[in-house]
């Protein structure tokens, strides 16, 4: 019987990817009870940030690269469905 070949571990996903149209978000979970203290976060030069208490992978919106408009992208997660 041979040896089984060991590999590295491959990183879990996000158990949920939200694409916004800003590099700035907040996410506070999934609300209520059940959500997390709301935290803001920026993407920086990356096309992507994660929440550090849930996990979720905020995804910025192709076409989104443009200069932001905070009348239009406020930073606040707004559910499920993107910004």
């Amino acid at each position: 019987m041979s040896d089984p070949v060991l590999t590295a571990a491959q990183p879990a996903s996000a158990p949920e990817v939200v694409v916004v149209k800003s590099r700035r978000i907040a996410c506070d979970g999934i609300g209520g009870a059940l959500g997390h203290p709301r935290v803001y976060l920026e993407m920086g030069d990356e096309p992507f940030v994660e929440c550090p208490y849930c996990d979720r992978r905020f995804v910025l919106a192709s076409g989104a690269e443009g200069e932001e408009d905070e009348r239009l992208a406020p930073g606040v997660y707004e559910g499920s469905h993107g910004h």
